[in-house]
């Protein structure tokens, strides 16, 4: 298990820095918790889940993090989160305190990156999505499965009690810009994830295992 040292270090990094992309090499993170958990409809895991699992394999064996195509849409995202950030704690008057990775308290090898913590009870996930996705939002569409299970897992690793999903849009007018829903932390869920990522972490442990197997044996030949 980290140390009390390492999760302080882990806490402190700043998103984004080569320090904080670097740390998280070969560790589940939650916003591919979705894959992790993706289930067929015959039972058997989707075809995602083992793609994750490449990715994090390949990050172990070289020490080198997946390179990860960002699309206009994302770096739209990425560039406005710090003014939804803003709007929000100007809205609730509740003060956001960054965060960089803070790794869960008994799962080695994984961890989360919310964009913030809330007091001491709540995070929040900031999203910037396309005008006509959070115009959907503000007239009532479901926050995604692969979103809800993304903050349920950060709940996981922080101890905290709710997440805060903040849809955030600057080109509309300012009473419209900012859509926000409290979802509340679900044990039975947090427990289903914590089962599936035990699993897929043992899982990803025995390829590595084989792997190293099969290139000491050619090394040996």
């Amino acid at each position: 298990m980290p140390s009390k040292e390492e999760c302080a270090y882990a806490l402190g990094l700043e998103q984004g820095s080569a320090e904080w992309l670097d740390y998280k090499i070969g560790k589940v993170g939650a916003s591919k918790i979705a894959d992790v958990t993706a289930k067929l409809r015959s039972g058997g895991y989707g075809a995602s889940r083992a793609t994750y699992r490449g990715e994090l394999i390949a990050e172990r064996l070289t020490g080198v993090a997946s390179e990860s195509f960002k699309t206009p849409a994302m770096q739209w995202g990425t560039e406005h989160e710090a003014m939804a950030r803003s709007a929000y704690q100007f809205r609730t008057m509740h003060l956001v305190e960054r965060v960089g990775c803070v790794l869960h308290p008994e799962i080695e090898e994984t961890l989360c990156s919310p964009d913030g913590l809330v007091g001491g009870d709540g995070l929040i996930e900031i999203k910037c999505p396309l005008t006509a996705t959070h115009i959907d939002f503000v007239l009532g569409a479901k926050i995604p499965e692969r979103y809800l299970l993304q903050m349920q897992w950060q709940m996981a690793c922080t101890h905290r009690a709710w997440c805060d999903y903040v849809s955030f849009d600057p080109r509309l007018p300012d009473d419209l810009r900012m859509w926000v829903q409290r979802v509340p932390r679900d044990d039975e869920i947090i427990c289903m994830l914590e089962v599936e990522v035990t699993g897929f972490v043992r899982e990803l442990e025995e390829h590595i295992e084989a792997l190293r197997k099969l290139r000491h044996r050619k090394e040996a030949a």
